[in-house]
């Protein structure tokens, strides 16, 4: 760990009035959740089709069956925790330092660290809905009704309330990650390859006073930032909590 961009970093939020973080499927492999373009990521397992298509709108309605196949196993991970990056999060909320927190994750480990204002551009898989009648279902639910979850009142299919390809982001998270973003005087994008679009965009809403990248490898972002740590974001902000007690 590279200790002086560790200082520089502390010396950034210690002057910072008005944090945000962007994040992507990098925050969260460090509790266990592949990401989704690495060697052993979502989308290199093998499967009939390409996995893009199974996580389509299409391929949902056409396959729900197999859908849910791919779904259960490699974008639901029930047992994770929160990670330091996740706890770290939450303690920058609690000291009044961070606003919010835009991620592109659907896992609630935000959440589950204690984080509350939370911006999830592409949902949760902790919010279900049958699409008939509309009644809600957690994830411990949705598990016990595998493999092809079904409504228990009305016999419907229940529909993760994840963005699939094909699908627009929702606007309220979009309209309100912009809002954070215009408001913040640092920025703080981590664990994103910032490829997935239309929620990488968003950065360019940022105007403020002090630009962060911290990923495993060179991002679009990392020529307009004012620091570059390519490590992993729990062990940086692990080392960055204990620069501080």
């Amino acid at each position: 760990m590279n200790n002086q961009a560790i200082s520089e970093l502390n010396d950034i939020i210690n002057n910072a009035k008005n944090i945000v973080f962007f994040g992507g499927a990098g925050v969260s492999t460090e509790s266990g959740i592949p990401d989704f373009r690495s060697a052993d990521g979502v989308y290199s397992g093998k499967y009939a089709y390409p996995a893009e298509y199974m996580v389509s709108h299409t391929f949902y309605k056409q396959n729900p069956r197999e859908f849910f196949e791919f779904y259960f196993d490699k974008m639901v991970a029930p047992n994770a925790l929160p990670n330091p990056a996740h706890k770290y999060l939450a303690k920058l909320e609690h000291r009044g330092k961070l606003s919010a927190i835009i991620t592109q994750n659907i896992d609630g480990l935000h959440q589950a660290a204690g984080s509350k204002h939370v911006y999830e551009l592409h949902g949760s898989v902790h919010r279900n809905y049958c699409e008939v009648c509309h009644k809600f279902f957690d994830l411990a639910a949705m598990l016990n009704l595998k493999p092809l979850p079904k409504c228990d009142k009305c016999g419907g299919p229940i529909k993760p309330d994840v963005v699939l390809y094909e699908e627009p982001l929702p606007m309220d998270q979009v309209e309100g990650a912009i809002k954070a973003i215009q408001k913040a005087d640092v920025l703080i994008i981590g664990g994103t390859s910032l490829k997935v679009y239309p929620a990488a965009g968003l950065i360019n809403y940022f105007s403020g006073d002090k630009l962060v990248v911290i990923n495993m490898s060179p991002s679009p972002a990392d020529h307009l930032a004012d620091l570059v740590i390519n490590a992993p974001i729990g062990a940086t902000f692990e080392a960055l909590d204990h620069l501080n007690k």
